[in-house]
């Protein structure tokens, strides 16, 4: 990678930027997803203070503008005081922010919010349980835990964006909760993986279903 490449970035965002290139590879593996950009060439630092934003713009000719903004890692240029997995989730949350919206626009389909929040939900576990060595049902309920119980949120729970986070939330965590009987109980990982495919691929109606069942 060259200086010039890193115009506009900052020093500080190099481990960001690797890190967010591994967690789109293991995304794309898993979902069996053909590349349509590479993440690392649309992300920003966040502002101090600020959380991962993923921004969008739809252009006259349709062509749509993207633009990652992420917080720093610890031991860059980080927020003091803030913890390193929160910092983690947060750049796993906009890989799947980015990887969800590109694919779908790629063959030419829509999505929500609620339908990006959910999935990114989902992948932070995916990603981290990915990064568990041994991973199995005692290991996904204190994932579990961690990720989607004793949740702070920054906006109130009667707003559109606070309600729409705690739907993707409770979703996430019920769905989750089904993968640790039906299949890491019973060890069988390639089926859990499919379920995981089914669950990216479908639509905000479906994958609603999904945890439900």
């Amino acid at each position: 990678m060259s200086t010039r490449q890193l115009e506009g970035y900052g020093a500080g965002i190099v481990r960001e930027m690797a890190l967010a290139s591994r967690v789109q590879r293991g995304l794309e593996r898993l979902y069996h997803l053909d590349r349509v950009a590479d993440v690392d060439a649309f992300m920003h630092p966040a502002d101090r203070g600020d959380r991962e934003e993923l921004l969008l713009r739809e252009d006259e000719d349709g062509a749509l503008a993207i633009a990652l903004r992420v917080p720093r890692l610890a031991g860059t240029d980080g927020e003091a005081g803030t913890k390193p997995l929160d910092v983690i989730c947060q750049i796993i949350e906009g890989v799947s922010h980015f990887v969800y919206v590109t694919d779908r626009a790629a063959m030419q389909k829509r999505t929500t919010q609620l339908e990006l929040e959910l999935q990114a939900e989902v992948d932070k576990y995916v990603v981290l349980a990915a990064s568990v060595p041994g991973f199995d049902k005692g290991k996904s309920e204190e994932l579990r835990g961690q990720l989607y119980d004793n949740v702070q949120y920054a906006h109130d729970e009667n707003s559109e964006r606070g309600e729409r986070y705690r739907v993707a939330n409770e979703a996430a965590a019920r769905f989750v909760r089904r993968l640790e009987p039906d299949f890491l109980e019973r060890g069988r990982i390639g089926a859990l993986r499919s379920r995981l495919r089914s669950f990216f691929h479908e639509g905000l109606e479906a994958k609603l279903r999904m945890a439900r069942t």
